[in-house]
């Protein structure tokens, strides 16, 4: 049977390094597999209006773009590789502007979970890829993926990413821990004990807080490495299944919060009512 591999990219090039490493990884993966591709920057991705409404009724975001339709193709398939560019230190917007319509993702959740999924941010200069490699991880996870390997490769050119034969090799290593689970590779950094990341934020109090999951806690130096003893926080948007449908039924809560303070929030509201002038949609007469 002929298994689908999803490719997510997050840049605006044509036969781009995302698109070669995405396909290079397809390539690994055996005969039996096929391989759709999604473009974000060039899909009609609207921003989400906060309406809501993707948490009830039918649970489907109102918007006429092309939102669903990715949606729709990632439920279907049997894995998942994204792949993003670094601009300006994090993943180009396309893919935050996919992962803020994510209230839809709840009602997705059984065709979502643990999927396997892998992730590269791809930079030009190397050390320059700032976030990008935790924004693809975090894309993974809150489309509740089971994040099997994550990647940082350089290459500014079109192509220049699959000229180093380093580079051909991880892609084969993302390939095998999508077929394999028990092939991942052990970590050569310190990570977060719940969900893996290997970024933190230093708390003053002598905390730390993982910026993949947000679960802090104390950290220690032991034997010369670096440890971190985070535990999860009440809000948890992917460590478990159970987790993911209890903040699906808080966040259907803040509906009738709303509602009971509401006057209360009004008056808050009205009293910066026409403070500050907009800048407004330019109208372009074509003549």
């Amino acid at each position: 049977m002929v298994k689908t591999l999803l490719g997510i990219s997050a840049s605006p090039r044509k036969l781009g390094n995302c698109e070669l490493f995405i396909k290079e990884i397809f390539k690994q993966l055996g005969e039996d597999w096929e391989l759709r591709l999604a473009r974000l920057p060039q899909l009609d991705i609207k921003p989400c209006r906060a309406c809501y409404e993707c948490l009830f009724n039918q649970m489907r975001c109102p918007q006429q773009d092309d939102f669903l339709q990715v949606m729709d193709a990632l439920a279907e398939a049997d894995a998942y590789v994204v792949a993003a560019p670094a601009y300006l230190l994090s993943a180009n917007g396309s893919l935050k502007k996919f992962l803020d319509r994510g209230l839809q993702f709840y009602a997705f959740v059984d065709e979502l979970w643990g999927k396997p999924a892998a992730g590269v941010a791809i930079a030009g200069i190397e050390g320059m890829e700032g976030s990008t490699k935790r924004d693809v991880e975090s894309f993974i996870k809150l489309t509740l993926g089971d994040l099997r390997g994550s990647a940082v490769v350089y290459g500014a050119l079109p192509g220049e990413a699959l000229l180093s034969s380093a580079n051909r090799e991880t892609a084969e290593e993302l390939a095998r821990v999508i077929l394999d689970p028990a092939k991942r590779v052990s970590p050569v950094v310190p990570v977060c004990p719940l969900c893996g990341g290997d970024t933190f934020r230093f708390l003053p109090d002598g905390r730390a807080r993982c910026m993949l999951c947000s679960s802090s806690g104390p950290w220690e130096l032991e034997n010369g490495s670096l440890r971190f003893h985070v535990s999860a926080g009440e809000h948890q948007f992917f460590l478990s299944k159970d987790d993911v449908n209890r903040h699906a039924e808080w966040l259907r809560g803040m509906k009738e919060k709303f509602l009971l303070r509401k006057q209360d929030l009004k008056a808050v509201v009205k009293e910066y009512l026409g403070v500050g002038t907009f800048i407004e949609r330019k109208q372009i007469v074509e003549r």
